[in-house]
C-alpha cells in the first residue's frame, strides 16, 4: 500500500473522529473537532502531492481519494445542517452537483474518456473546507450566510463548467 493511500485511508479513518468529537460536546469540542476537520482536509493536498511527486498514482487512490473528500465534507455538512447553522437545500444542492458530476463521469467512462479534476472543483473543495472551518466554530449570523454563499457559488460553477466543458460526452454513441 503506497503512503498516499495511507494518507486518503487515515483522512477517512479521521471523519468518524471527527462527528464523535462534534457530538460529544464537551468544553472546546468544537475546538477540537475542528483541528481534526483541518488534519483531515491537509491530508487531502498532501497526499495528492506524494502521489504525483512520488508516482504512487493509483486506482485505489483515484477512487479513494475523492470518496474520502466526499465523506469528509458531506458529514461536517449534515451535522452544520443538524444543529441549524446550514440550509438543508444549500446541502442538497452541493449533493446533486457531486452526484451530477460523478454520473457524467461515468458515461465519459463508458466512451473511453476520462474527466480530469477541474481547477474550479479544487477551487471548490478548498473554499468549502474553509468556509466549514470558520461555521464550526463560530456562530455569526452574517458569517454563515456569506459561508453558503461561497460554498453554493463554487458548487454551482464548478458543476456548470464540468458540463459545459465535457458536452460532448452527451452526443456520444446512443
Amino acid at each position: 500500500m503506497t503512503t498516499a493511500t495511507k494518507l486518503t485511508l487515515a483522512r477517512i479513518a479521521l471523519i468518524p473522529v471527527f462527528l464523535v468529537i462534534l457530538y460529544w460536546d464537551f468544553p472546546g469540542a468544537r475546538w477540537s473537532a475542528l483541528l481534526v476537520f483541518i488534519i483531515a482536509s491537509v491530508t487531502d493536498t498532501l497526499d495528492g502531492y506524494v502521489a504525483r511527486h512520488y508516482h504512487q498514482v493509483s486506482n485505489v487512490g483515484k477512487f479513494l481519494d475523492p470518496l474520502a473528500d466526499k465523506i469528509l465534507v458531506a458529514a461536517a455538512m449534515c451535522y452544520l445542517v443538524g444543529c441549524g447553522k446550514m440550509w438543508a437545500w444549500v446541502l442538497a444542492a452541493v449533493l446533486l452537483r457531486e452526484f451530477a458530476v460523478s454520473g457524467l463521469r461515468l458515461v465519459a467512462v463508458e466512451q473511453g474518456q476520462v474527466i480530469a479534476a477541474a481547477w474550479s472543483g479544487k477551487v471548490k473543495t478548498a473554499a468549502t473546507m474553509v468556509c466549514i472551518c470558520f461555521m464550526l466554530v463560530f456562530d455569526f449570523p452574517w458569517l454563515t450566510i456569506l459561508c453558503q454563499i461561497v460554498i453554493l457559488g463554487t458548487t454551482l460553477y464548478s458543476g456548470v463548467e464540468y458540463f459545459i466543458k465535457n458536452k460532448t460526452v452527451f452526443v456520444g454513441k446512443p
